[in-house]
């Protein structure tokens, strides 16, 4: 995982990489720079000579940035014009420096245009307008991380006045930003005014908030975060309880995981998944193939006896499916736990709630279950809402096994006993409070996935796109975690860490149907489905 800095965290790290290090401030800078031109030559098919790139600079360290790629990218064949929205005599330090070094090139074939004043702003970005059509890549290097509130102007016109170049561009234009989409505060999800929509954003050392949080991060495009120099010590030293899940995470987890020569059903684990009423017997189905697909040994499907039958001629036959009594209006009774105890107790993982229905029977038997849970126990949909608000259960108790939480915005409101939206304004901070408090592992779903656990810490997911926000996608993740679960409790592996690769691995096959089959048309089955391909990425 990469921890996510925020700006001051990031000016903290390369002070001390300066000061502790001896790494001169203006290496970073070039650095840097040249971390981005690798970036633009990938995206340019290996190559930027002869290109076109347009590189508008502001007067900060984040100009200084755009500087030192012109020059760069200059002196790799590429044709360079770079805007400084001020005066040269208005930057100093790192900054400064390339400027100057840029200007002193203004003889040969680069030549840098300062825009001093609102008229001449105008009027230049008048004539780059009219250019605009002949650029491979435009850069946006006019703010960096610093910035909080809206952007004045004359960077608001500048910025709209791209934004709406999109609509008539006969060839598409590649954005890049530097660091952060100008118009963005760095530690905020929330936009504040125009923003810069960028392709991809090259960001450096770490992510920062407004790179991985949505809204703000809709305005990245692909995230890249480069190292340019700083020892990893320094950002490990810092406060910061905040992550970013990547691939190296899952890899990990693949391996901790694999199927030796000796594998079999029992030591792969076995998920029970408590599911399903006479209405939504499609939730268990969808729940239960899920966790078979997922690598686990056994999966048991434990549903209403009214819906057995639907479930089983409908269910993959190598999930197991066993009928409980029901409330008879088809959905779980209480009585149902004296059934299922021994059943309960030899499982590895225990899921409950997709399409349980809710009634006060229901609800007695799912606290039941929850409160003597002897392993880790997810809890979804219809259950979530059984034991709203959360406050008034004692769910947490004093139980050693992991209780895991996985609900969307609404649900996670109606745990909170509210419904006043700015109790969760801020996602991070309500997720590590619930978690915290709770003593839970809170999956938040919804955009850029949430992962809170009892220690503070919280991960944001980056796989996943609107298509998962279809009726049956929530089931299908139920599912997967309780397998993921399952094998992590026989392989003795950590409960948090398989719960950030569940997460990932769903929203990965979730990006992969999107490319097979189109958001419009992609379902949860084929999410599910499209596990086969992620693992083959993962276990190749």
């Amino acid at each position: 995982m990469q921890k996510v800095l925020t700006a001051e965290q990031m000016r903290e790290v390369d002070r001390l990489t300066t000061e502790k290090y001896g790494i001169p401030s203006i290496l970073l800078m070039e650095n840097a720079a040249h971390a981005v031109a690798r970036v633009i030559t990938e995206k340019l098919g290996g190559s930027v000579k002869g290109k076109s790139v347009l590189i508008l600079c502001g007067k900060g360290n984040n100009g200084g940035d755009g500087a030192a790629l012109a020059r760069i990218l200059w002196t790799q064949g590429a044709k360079v014009d770079p805007y400084l929205i001020g005066s040269i005599n208005e930057t100093n330090g790192d900054a400064a420096t390339n400027f100057r070094s840029l200007d002193s090139l203004g003889r040969s074939s680069l030549l840098l245009e300062e825009i001093k004043a609102s008229d001449e702003l105008f009027a230049a970005m008048a004539v780059v307008q009219k250019m605009v059509g002949r650029y491979e890549i435009i850069v946006d290097a006019m703010f960096g991380t610093g910035l909080k509130g809206r952007v004045n102007a004359p960077f608001d016109e500048i910025i709209a006045g791209f934004d709406e170049l999109r609509e008539v561009e006969i060839a598409p234009i590649f954005r890049l930003s530097i660091d952060i989409p100008s118009g963005l505060d760095s530690e905020s999800a929330a936009p504040i005014g125009p923003i810069f929509r960028s392709d991809a954003t090259v960001t450096f050392t770490a992510p920062k908030p407004a790179n991985v949080l949505a809204p703000a991060s809709w305005y990245n495009g692909l995230l890249e975060v480069v190292n340019i120099g700083s020892p990893q010590e320094l950002i490990n030293e810092q406060p910061s309880q905040f992550f970013l899940a990547e691939s190296e995470d899952m890899k990990n987890w693949f391996v901790k995981t694999e199927f030796s020569n000796d594998s079999y059903k029992n030591k792969r684990g076995h998920a029970r998944l408590i599911v399903g009423s006479e209405s939504f017997s499609g939730a268990a189905v969808l729940a239960g193939d899920a966790a078979m697909r997922s690598g686990v040994g056994l999966v048991t499907v434990v549903t209403p006896k009214s819906s057995k039958d639907s479930v089983a001629s409908r269910v993959l036959p190598e999930v197991m499916v066993c009928g409980v009594a029901d409330t008879g209006g088809g959905a779980i009774s209480e009585e149902a736990f004296d059934e299922i105890g021994e059943l309960l107790s030899k499982a590895d993982s225990i899921a409950i709630g997709c399409g349980l229905s809710q009634d006060e029977d229901t609800r007695a038997f799912v606290q039941k279950v929850i409160e003597n849970r002897q392993q880790a126990t997810i809890v979804d949909a219809d259950a979530l809402n059984l034991l709203s608000p959360f406050a008034g259960f004692a769910a947490n108790g004093e139980s050693q096994y992991p209780l895991i939480l996985t609900p969307h915005e609404g649900e996670f409101m109606r745990l909170l006993g509210t419904d006043d939206k700015d109790a969760i304004w801020d996602r991070v901070v309500a997720v590590r409070e619930f978690a915290v408090k709770n003593n839970v592992i809170l999956v938040l779903k919804g955009e850029r996935v949430l992962i809170g656990e009892p220690g503070g810490k919280v991960v944001v997911n980056p796989t996943g796109n609107s298509g998962l926000g279809k009726a049956g996608n929530g089931d299908t993740l139920t599912g997967i975690l309780a397998g993921f679960v399952a094998q992590a409790s026989a392989l003795k592996i950590d409960i948090f860490e398989t719960v950030i690769a569940a997460v990932y691995i769903a929203g990965m096959a979730g990006d992969i149907a999107e490319k097979k089959y189109g958001k419009r048309v992609m379902t949860a089955s084929d999410v599910r489905e499209c596990l086969v391909d992620v693992f083959e990425a993962f276990d190749s």
